[in-house]
């Protein structure tokens, strides 16, 4: 299977955002959704990860203007972004995306969160948005964190075993300590995943240069990570697209 990217346009304030490290951190503003979307069609994106950034942090919404975008779009467009209950979900499935993220704060009503997956099968993937909290003994602790929210969703490693018992299609899996840091995924965490699911993973947070991707792209060879979404790094210029798309389909 080749491995995908799903380029980010992050939506706040109607504007198109770079993300530093999340609701902790600031927004850095590159111009207007629709043009920075269709310039990423141009330069041969076969998805977006599109994002309204004010749905996920509990401050407002962008539905319309998101609609109004993917409505333009002629690529698979991946919704995220608040995406908790029924209303949000009607919403953004009936946007004309081809496939919806469910934020982590949906984790808390796991009852709704089956019965979305059942009823929509590959239409909806779970975003798992990873903290790592250094524990006295020295090992490691991997909380889910409600990043739009006021606090935890859990812990990854069981959270993950009941939405593979559910029939979860996919995961969007974000170390939120990296995102937007331009620090380098955290193929470790990645890497753990793997020992216990081979639930299809999208890698997200941290990536920075080429290099990052084709660890990843490699990484994908003996993993279930499929692709990684492409947020600061592309937008900041570290390297276009095209160079990315090369580097991952001939590696």
């Amino acid at each position: 299977m080749p491995f995908t990217l799903l380029p980010a346009v992050d939506v706040a304030g109607g504007q198109a955002v770079w993300l530093v490290k999340g609701a902790a951190g600031s927004e850095i503003s590159h111009g207007d959704p629709r043009e920075v979307a269709l310039g990423l069609q141009a330069a041969g994106a076969e998805w977006i990860h599109l994002v309204d950034v004010d749905a996920a942090f509990g401050r407002g919404s962008n539905t319309e203007l998101l609609k109004t975008v993917i409505d333009e779009l002629d690529v698979k467009v991946q919704v995220s972004g608040g995406i908790s209950d029924e209303a949000s979900l009607e919403q953004a499935l009936a946007s004309g995306c081809t496939r919806v993220n469910l934020g982590t704060a949906a984790l808390d009503d796991p009852a709704w969160c089956t019965s979305v997956i059942a009823k929509h099968a590959e239409r909806i993937a779970v975003s798992l948005d990873v903290r790592l909290d250094d524990l006295p003994d020295g090992s490691t602790a991997y909380q889910l964190s409600a990043r739009g929210g006021t606090g935890d969703s859990g812990e990854l490693w069981a959270t993950v075993e009941w939405l593979d018992a559910v029939g979860c299609a996919r995961y969007v899996v974000t170390d939120v300590g990296r995102d937007g840091s331009l620090l380098g995924p955290n193929v470790q965490l990645y890497e753990a995943l793997a020992q216990v699911t081979s639930t299809p993973v999208i890698a997200s947070g941290g990536i920075a240069s080429l290099v990052d991707l084709a660890v990843l792209a490699e990484l994908a060879k003996v993993t279930s990570v499929e692709g990684a979404v492409l947020g600061r790094a592309l937008h900041a210029g570290n390297f276009t697209l095209a160079q990315a798309l090369d580097v991952v389909r001939t590696g």
